[in-house]
């Protein structure tokens, strides 16, 4: 694989995560406004606390991938 290959897939990875770090935070604004008038319990809002601390902690894990493949790329050349 090409360092141009390579590059490319993890801007793809970039994007990636930046598109679920987005989409997680404005999931979990709007189920913050619509869980209370919908009526659900509070260990609903707690299952979707702990969905997005997980979606957000995936994205931190796959963003200091992306850094050290990175860094050992540029590294290489």
């Amino acid at each position: 694989m090409t360092d141009e290959e390579q590059d490319r897939q993890l801007a793809a990875r970039s994007r990636m995560v930046s598109l679920v770090i987005a989409g997680t935070m404005i999931l979990w604004l709007v189920l913050q406004v619509v869980a209370p008038q919908l009526g659900l319990p509070g260990r609903y809002a707690l299952l979707f606390d702990f969905a997005a601390l997980a979606a957000l902690f995936w994205a931190l894990v796959v963003s200091f991938q992306i850094r050290r493949a990175r860094k050992a790329l540029r590294s290489k050349t």
